[in-house]
């Protein structure tokens, strides 16, 4: 209410609901934490120094997305009451996973990663990704 500047019932009039709300608030928060995260990336050539900056940039730039991580936040808070913000948690998951792989595999075509290593077996940890699956 406050970022716009509109009472309660002017947001409800815009969305058809309070979920609908909670999902909208979702994307906008991830959207916003994604881009924290790769920040300048497009920057970077190799792919080494890119995941550096990737972590570099969830080091320093987490108090930029305020209350904290929305796709941790969502996977632990998500319920059945909701079912298109649920959807939302591992949907955020995989872009995440699926950016990081892609300059895995880009690293490894450019022989600055060793072909031993599998994107596919990112080591994120197992107790956030049983929240999210």
């Amino acid at each position: 209410m406050e970022a716009t500047g509109l009472e309660k019932g002017g947001i409800y009039r815009h969305l058809p609901s309070k979920e609908a709300v909670a999902v909208e608030a979702f994307d906008y928060a991830w959207q916003s934490a994604f881009a924290a995260r790769i920040h300048d990336l497009n920057t970077i050539s190799n792919s080494v120094d890119k995941l550096k900056q990737f972590v570099t940039n969830f080091v320093e730039r987490h108090s930029s997305v305020w209350g904290g991580c929305p796709l941790l936040n969502t996977a632990i808070d998500a319920d059945d009451g909701n079912p298109a913000l649920r959807e939302r948690a591992p949907k955020a998951f995989r872009e995440w996973c699926d950016l990081l792989t892609s300059i895995i595999d880009t690293g490894i075509e450019r022989k600055e990663i060793n072909r031993g290593v599998d994107a596919r077996k990112l080591p994120l940890s197992s107790s956030f990704r049983s929240k999210v699956h």
